[in-house]
C-alpha cells in the first residue's frame, strides 16, 4: 500500500494542482449563478400566485360553482408549479455537471498556459551542465515574475561559469608552477649525490627517500591536471575505441607488477568487440587506474577478474578483486578525491587517493558512470558503464 502511495506522489504536479484550483473556482462560480437563477425564478413564481384584490364577493346562485372552479384551477396551478420546479432542478443538475466538466477542461488549459514558460525554463536548465555553462536561458517576454526568474537563473549560470573557469585556471597554474621547484629539488639531489668525494650513506638514503616523495608529488600534480581536464575540459581526440583491447593493453603493461605480487588474472570474458566512443587518452588512463587499483589494493597471491559485456546501449567493464570484507559506505566514497580505505586494507599506504575519482570523472565525461560495490564474499567490484558504439572498421583500437 505504501508502494502504491509513493508511485502516486509524482502525479501531483503543479499543473494538476492548478487544474483543481481553477476547476473548483469555475465550478463554484457556475453553482452560484444557478442558485441565483433559481432564487429569482422562485420569487417571480410566488409573486404570480398572489391574487389581486377585488370588489365585494359575488352573491348569486353560481357561488358554489365558482368555488369549485377555483379549486380546480388551484390544483392545476400547483401541478404546473411542481412540474416546473422539477424541470428547473433537473436542468440545474445537468448544467452543473456540464459546468464541472467545462471547468476541469478550462482549468487544465489555463494551467498549461500559465506553466508553459516554467516548462521552457526547466527544459533549458536541464540541457545546461558543467560542459556548456556558457549557454543562457534568454527567455523573452514582458518583465514579469517568470522573466525575473529566468534572468536570475542566467545570472547564477554566469557566476558558476566564472567560478568553474577560475577553478580550472588555478589548478592548471598551480600544478604547472609547482613542477619547476620540484624539478629544481630533484636536480639538486642529483648534484649532491654525484659529487666526486665520497657521499655518506645517510645522505644517499635521504636522497632516495626524497626522490620517492618527489615522484609521489609529481603523480599527485598529474592527477590534479587530469582531473581538472576531465571534469571541465573538452575532448578533442574522440574516436571509436575497443574497451576490451584498451584494458588488455593496461594488463600487458603491468605484467611485471602482477607477477611480482603473484596475482592470478582471469580475463576469459574480456571481449575485444566491446566498443565505445570517446577520448583514447582518457579511456586508456581510466583502464590504467582501474588495473592499478586492482593490483595495489589486493592480497599477496590474490586474483583479479576482468570482463567486458554489452547491455542494450551500454558497454560495461567489470573488474573484481578478492580480499577481506569491506564496508559498503566506505567503498561508496572511494569515487571522491583523496578517499582511501586505509593502509590496513593491503598493508600499503601507496597511492594519491585520486585514482578512482579520476575513473569516475572520465566515465561521467563520456556519458557513463562508475559503480563501486563491496563483494559479499570479500573484496571489491568496480563496474564502469559507457555508451555503446558501433564496431569500427579498419585499424584496431
Amino acid at each position: 500500500m505504501r508502494t502504491a502511495r509513493r508511485l502516486a506522489l509524482p502525479a501531483r504536479t503543479v499543473r494538476v494542482r492548478f487544474t483543481a484550483l481553477y476547476g473548483v473556482l469555475f465550478l463554484l462560480s457556475g453553482a452560484a449563478l444557478l442558485v441565483i437563477t433559481n432564487l429569482v425564478s422562485l420569487g417571480s413564481t410566488r409573486i404570480s400566485e398572489v391574487a389581486p384584490g377585488g370588489g365585494p364577493p359575488a352573491r348569486n346562485s353560481t357561488l358554489a360553482a365558482a368555488h369549485e372552479r377555483i379549486s380546480l384551477l388551484e390544483s392545476q396551478l400547483a401541478g404546473a408549479r411542481e412540474s416546473q420546479s422539477h424541470q428547473l432542478l433537473v436542468g440545474s443538475a445537468v448544467a452543473l455537471a456540464v459546468m464541472a466538466l467545462v471547468s476541469i477542461v478550462l482549468g487544465r488549459i489555463i494551467a498549461g498556459r500559465v506553466l508553459r514558460p516554467l516548462r521552457t525554463i526547466t527544459a533549458a536548465t536541464r540541457r545546461i551542465s558543467a560542459d556548456n555553462l556558457h549557454e543562457r536561458l534568454a527567455v523573452p517576454g514582458p518583465a514579469d515574475e517568470v522573466k525575473d526568474l529566468a534572468d536570475t537563473i542566467d545570472e547564477l549560470l554566469e557566476r558558476l561559469e566564472s567560478s568553474f573557469a577560475a577553478q580550472r585556471r588555478f589548478v592548471a597554474n598551480a600544478s604547472h608552477e609547482l613542477r619547476t621547484p620540484l624539478a629544481t629539488m630533484r636536480a639538486s639531489l642529483d648534484v649532491a649525490v654525484a659529487k666526486p668525494e665520497p657521499v655518506p650513506p645517510q645522505t644517499v638514503a635521504l636522497a632516495d627517500r626524497l626522490r620517492i616523495e618527489l615522484d609521489q608529488v609529481d603523480r599527485l600534480l598529474e592527477g590534479f591536471l587530469l582531473l581538472a581536464r576531465t571534469q571541465h575540459g573538452a575532448m578533442s581526440d574522440r574516436s571509436t575505441i575497443s574497451l576490451g583491447r584498451t584494458v588488455r593493453a593496461a594488463l600487458d603493461a603491468r605484467a611485471a607488477d602482477i607477477a611480482a605480487r603473484r596475482l592470478t588474472v582471469h580475463d576469459g570474458d574480456l571481449h575485444d568487440d566491446t566498443w565505445t566512443q570517446g577520448s583514447a587518452t582518457l579511456l586508456s588512463r581510466m583502464a590504467d587506474n582501474v588495473i592499478d587499483n586492482a593490483i595495489t589494493h589486493n592480497d599477496e597471491g590474490g586474483w583479479i577478474t576482468v570482463a567486458t559485456t554489452t547491455d542494450g546501449t551500454t558497454a560495461l567493464l567489470v573488474v573484481e578483486t578478492g580480499g577481506r570484507l569491506l564496508d559498503q559506505e566506505q567503498v561508496a566514497r572511494l569515487a571522491q578525491p583523496f578517499q582511501r580505505l586505509g593502509a590496513d586494507r593491503t598493508g600499503s599506504g601507496d597511492g594519491s587517493g585520486l585514482g578512482l575519482s579520476i575513473v569516475a570523472a572520465i566515465a561521467t565525461a563520456h556519458g557513463g558512470g562508475l559503480d563501486l560495490a563491496a563483494r559479499p564474499e570479500g573484496g571489491l567490484r568496480v563496474a564502469i558503464s559507457l555508451p555503446l558504439a558501433a564496431a569500427r572498421t579498419g585499424v584496431p583500437a
